[in-house]
């Protein structure tokens, strides 16, 4: 049987470095970064279902969210600045990403890549998957911000003004979101000794 090299792609993210044009006082890999959005994007279902009537699948959120950053195993993390500069670059990026998420797709064997397609390729994800794991993405970008402003890391001063102005936009259109920040979002800088007092 021929070997499928997708999973060599998967175990490289690790290797892949975020925020990599910014000085960061902890670095962060997107492997970490997606396990984070899919905690997230877990937990925002779960909100939206329990609270909100929604219907969706948290475990299915955290697969997309797990798999939505497979085109930079070929392409690596592009600054966000750059990615949306303007429209061309913009529609450019989107292209090589596609280009790239169907190239691992076609690393796996034959008979996988249907089940696999709508978790890899993100023009066949499902729009309202799409849009928790991109509030996920959001969420997890804000908590790395916080964490590196809470020790003076005036890098992350722009970035804040931006996702704060992204995060207003979710709150007014996604009530999971604004839930998950009134319950989640202060604890996430909070020190260990501080989370050790707390008592449920």
């Amino acid at each position: 049987m021929k070997q499928s090299t997708f999973m060599a792609w998967i175990t490289r993210l690790p290797l892949l470095k975020r925020w990599a044009l910014m000085h960061c006082f902890q670095e962060e890999n997107v492997s970490e970064h997606c396990h984070q959005v899919a905690v997230i994007a877990h937990l925002l279902v779960v909100i939206k279902n329990t609270r909100f009537g929604g219907t969706l699948n948290p475990e299915k959120a955290a697969t997309l969210a797990l798999y939505h950053e497979v085109s930079e195993t070929k392409l690596q993390d592009i600054n966000s600045n750059t990615k949306y500069h303007n429209p061309e670059f913009t529609k450019a990026f989107k292209q090589l990403e596609d280009l790239a998420e169907k190239e691992c797709l076609a690393t796996l064997p034959e008979d996988l890549r249907a089940a696999m397609e709508p978790l890899i390729v993100q023009a066949e994800v499902d729009p309202e998957y799409k849009a928790i794991v991109k509030a996920a993405d959001i969420l997890q970008a804000y908590v790395k911000t916080k964490n590196e402003l809470r020790f003076n890391n005036n890098e992350f001063e722009h970035v804040k003004q931006n996702l704060d102005r992204k995060l207003a936009e979710l709150e007014a259109s996604m009530p999971e979101v604004k839930c998950f920040i009134d319950i989640f979002l202060d604890s996430c800088t909070t020190t260990l000794d501080k989370l050790s007092e707390v008592k449920y």
